[in-house]
């Protein structure tokens, strides 16, 4: 049996006033993001919000599979509470949502679970996007939405110093910081003060838990295609290119440079030829098999595939314009940043959780691989225009187990020189 969380969360702005709900479906198994639902609903409570909210996530649950079983999970303890059977309902407005809300699928298949708001960020964005849709007088729309980009770019704050790589550093700084300590006389009035200060200044338990080996993926670009050095827009809905001899050559030496540092335990690859061939030539020297991620492809440039920069500027200039200022918006015909950004972060999270401890070499894309870094570093999307990438370059992001990342590399070439 298929296993579904739903998240969902409603909201209103003066309580009774413009009202909104969001609700998410994951895959328990894989934490993919299967569905998203979101309306704005007039003026109404924050309850009647939220039963909404979870009405829409039980609904969006049973159109994928009516026999799978779902774990609910809000942060409306009033919502989890009087659906699990433990309090009563009272209020004339909700008896029939909530009555709609058990009718969707049977009640052994559903639980329910109170969360706090700070877990509950997707739902909770996505009702935002909703009201925030009704105040200009139009609906939500999915194609728009950034909430996953934006609760999963909600970085925790750090367990450890910033670029902290190697597991077991926090403790040995934290001895290092016991053994300069200063002294103080045994016994003296000022024993007990300066040890309060010393350990206020001393880092806690070793800058906080050691969270063992990270999830480290090894960022290969593609060698170079015919369209490559004109600078052609070359993504997912275009001709798929081949290597070049020259994308070949460069595939070769980032395989040599790989193999000699023996790290890679795993390769996986866009969909896409160019990627492909890449990951192939890396195999070949490190025996090992290559797995095919559809989350890692480029970005489909629609109407601008083949196209240079300069054509596009000529022909479309508005849309580019458009382009260049938000993630939202697409080429004509093609995808958006953000919704790359979306797949890609699924594709990370399914991905960080197969390879947990292990390091990973992933052949993909620039976008891909920019979105990444972007979202290791909780950059702004703007950032993906402010950083260099050369084919066959290789870049190195470590995912640790409390969620956060550390960038390690960005765009090394020595192996091409």
């Amino acid at each position: 049996m298929r296993e579904f969380i739903v998240e969902a969360d409603g909201g209103s702005r003066g309580n009774p006033g413009p009202a909104g709900y969001g609700s998410v479906v994951i895959d328990a198994a894989t934490g993919e993001t299967l569905a998203e639902a979101a309306e704005y609903i007039g003026v109404a409570t924050n309850n009647v919000a939220e039963y909404k909210g979870l009405v829409a996530g039980l609904k969006a649950a049973y159109a994928l599979d009516p026999t799978a079983s779902v774990h609910v999970r809000m942060d409306s303890k009033l919502v989890v509470e009087q659906m699990s059977g433990r309090w009563k309902i009272k209020h004339p407005d909700m008896k029939p949502l909530a009555a709609e809300a058990a009718r969707v699928f049977p009640a052994p298949q559903v639980t329910y679970e109170w969360i706090p708001r700070e877990k509950n960020k997707h739902a909770d964005r996505l009702a935002n996007e909703a009201m925030d849709a009704g105040k200009r007088g139009r609906q939500w729309e999915a194609s728009a939405s950034t909430a996953e980009l934006d609760a999963k770019a909600s970085v925790p704050v750090p367990s450890g110093p910033p670029g902290d790589a190697a597991a077991g550093a926090a403790k040995a700084r934290a001895a290092l910081a016991e053994r300069r300590a200063p002294e103080v006389p045994s016994g003296s009035a000022a024993d007990v003060r300066a040890a309060g200060n010393v350990a206020a200044q001393a880092p806690s338990a070793g800058w906080g838990p050691d969270l063992g080996a990270p999830a480290t993926f090894v960022l290969l670009r593609h060698g170079e295609t015919a369209l490559t050095p004109q600078k052609r827009f070359s993504g997912s809905g275009g001709s798929d290119p081949s290597l070049s001899d020259i994308g070949r050559e460069q595939a070769d030496r980032a395989a040599a440079a790989l193999a000699a540092r023996g790290t890679i335990q795993a390769i996986v690859s866009s969909p896409l030829k160019r990627c492909q061939e890449t990951a192939q030539a890396v195999a070949a020297r490190i025996g090992l098999d290559v797995r095919i991620e559809d989350g890692l492809r480029e970005t489909d440039f629609g109407a601008w595939e083949g196209l240079t920069f300069g054509e596009v500027r000529e022909r479309q200039p508005e849309e580019l314009n458009a382009w260049l200022s938000s993630a939202k918006a697409a080429p004509p015909g093609g995808e958006s940043f953000a919704a790359v950004s979306r797949r890609v972060s699924a594709a990370r999270d399914r991905l960080t959780a197969e390879y947990a401890g292990r390091t990973v070499l992933l052949v993909t894309h620039v976008t891909p691989i920019k979105t990444l870094v972007r979202l290791a570093l909780g950059a702004p999307p703007e950032a993906l225009f402010r950083m260099e990438l050369s084919a066959a370059s290789l870049s190195a992001v470590a995912y640790y187990a409390d969620g956060n990342a550390s960038l390690r590399l960005l765009n090394e070439t020595a192996h091409l020189r």
